[in-house]
């Protein structure tokens, strides 16, 4: 659920309070060990790290033991059936993830638009939401870009072949309109597992030519719409946002139905960390049965290499590229200089893997570093860390390629755009919590018609990944509080009722 200004009043909204940062805080809260005291001072250390990331060790000792699990297994000559049933807690795991993903993505768009206050957003919250949007379409087009030209998941052996088969492809102005198709579901219901795409049929047109005596065949192909399956998260975005914001514009009338979205969302959100606990379990027997699968699990390995090279090519494409570039078009500064500074910022979020987790520090770099306006960085900074994920979207786009890649399947145009656009969405609707972003992953795919079940792949590298896009995600806050706060320098020296009230209530905290 993304915080507006009511929210920050309201202390049963649920949204992320904010105490004033203090430099005393910050250090009493990493002086303090979080686990039980013990007469060596390393052993304490230990313990407290192992509480603090427990997720964290689980998952990197699920990814290793399922790694040896299905080498292991390999020695031992398993039929299909055999395999199915090693995969089935994992299977368990990826239906109950597309289980919590659609309410999870739906619920916290409708939440977040209706929740905006259009006339306490005022022009600094328009420029943060553009903001947002810009950089994160960036960063899944930067995505698409490499895992385009690398192609992390094709083997040299196994060249690509277009995802249609043996049909012909459609034409491209077929598959706009199929994107607008999709943008407008006639039917809610089956949106929800079933998308438009048109297929090429042939018809025959006969003519008969009554003075020759003579009989003409025409053989044509034709456009005609049809439905596949997956679901069409293009339509129901498109709809949960507008229907989100229509309930904000209805003010007191819309509260109650507002209520229970915003419940909903948190319901989702405490089902969500519960599952995340079940992951690592998942993961070993997941892993194991696409290691047993391999043909080669040699060209695999540099495969799923390749693919984090990738990723980490792209976040740091973004992070010293993309962000500086905007932030010296607008500010005409120095952006390393102001990177320099958020430092601490970035080192809490590769380390906690949680944006949401390194709010309080980001705060302090922003307010006591940069001496930023505390009107912008309280409601940009817990915004962001549920709304901004450029890193989510530019990993997501590369993991659906890759596995796009793996399985000989080569997106047109068409696609390409219903994948920025799906990327972006599920991006922003994911939580700011470690692994969350694999909740939003099973959505990509499945809008996308690929294999969920890939995802164990992914997970042997994920660990890292995970930890880098976070800090990009920190660093993108960061940049769009510089940016918003030097285009709302008008507004900051002379503010108007709306924004004066914004202060009001985020200064109550």
């Amino acid at each position: 659920m993304h915080p507006s200004a009511r929210d920050l009043s309201d202390p049963e909204s649920g949204s992320v309070k904010v105490t004033e940062p203090q430099e005393t805080q910050t250090h009493r809260r990493w002086d303090q060990p979080s686990g039980p005291v013990f007469s060596s001072p390393n052993g304490s250390k230990i313990v407290g790290f192992l509480k603090r990331n427990t997720l964290f060790v689980l998952t990197i000792a699920a990814v290793a033991l399922g790694i040896g699990l299905g080498f292991a297994l390999r020695h031992v000559d398993m039929s299909a059936r055999n395999v199915r049933y090693l995969t089935f807690p994992g299977e368990l795991l990826m239906r109950v993830l597309q289980m919590v993903s659609l309410p999870l993505i739906i619920s916290s768009l409708i939440a977040g638009m209706s929740s905006v206050d259009r006339k306490g957003f005022g022009r600094i919250g328009l420029r943060a939401f553009s903001y947002y949007t810009v950089t994160t379409l960036i960063a899944a087009f930067t995505g698409i870009a490499l895992a385009s030209v690398i192609q992390p998941g094709t083997s040299s052996r196994n060249p690509p072949t277009p995802s249609g088969g043996k049909v012909e492809a459609v034409q491209s102005v077929d598959a706009f309109l199929d994107l607008i198709r999709n943008m407008i579901p006639s039917n809610l219901v089956e949106a929800c597992f079933r998308k438009v795409r048109s297929a090429l049929a042939m018809i025959c047109l006969s003519f008969l030519y009554l003075i020759l005596d003579l009989t003409c065949t025409i053989y044509d192909t034709v456009p005609t719409a049809g439905t596949s399956g997956g679901v069409n998260m293009l339509g129901l975005l498109v709809v949960s946002v507008a229907f989100g914001l229509t309930l904000g514009s209805m003010e007191t009338r819309g509260r109650p139905l507002r209520d229970f979205f915003d419940c909903l969302n948190k319901a989702v959100m405490h089902l969500v960390n519960i599952v995340i606990w079940y992951s690592p379990v998942g993961i070993i027997f997941l892993l194991a049965g696409q290691i047993v699968k391999m043909a080669d699990t040699g060209e695999i390995g540099r495969e799923v290499a390749m693919y984090a090279l990738t990723v980490i090519a792209g976040l740091l494409i973004h992070s010293f590229l993309t962000l500086p570039l905007v932030y010296v078009v607008v500010t005409r500064s120095n952006p390393f200089r102001f990177m320099g500074g958020l430092l601490q910022a970035l080192a809490t979020a590769f380390g906690t893997s949680s944006s949401s987790a390194t709010l309080p520090v980001t705060l302090h770099c922003m307010e006591v570093n940069h001496n930023m306006d505390k009107q912008v960085t309280r409601f940009m900074l817990p915004t962001g860390a549920t709304m901004n994920m450029d890193g989510a979207a530019l990993y997501e786009a590369v993991a659906a390629l890759f596995i796009a890649q793996l399985h000989n399947m080569d997106f047109d145009l068409g696609q390409i755009i219903v994948l920025s656009l799906i990327v972006t969405a599920a991006s922003t609707g994911a939580a700011g919590i470690p692994q969350a972003g694999m909740v939003s992953m099973v959505i990509v795919l499945s809008s996308a018609g690929l294999p969920t079940e890939d995802i164990s792949l992914l997970m042997i590298v994920d660990w890292i990944l995970d930890r880098l896009r976070t800090a990009t995600n920190v660093l993108g806050d960061c940049i769009g509080v510089g940016v918003v706060q030097h285009l709302s320098r008008q507004e900051l020296r002379s503010p108007g009722p709306a924004e004066e009230s914004l202060v009001e209530e985020s200064l109550r905290l």
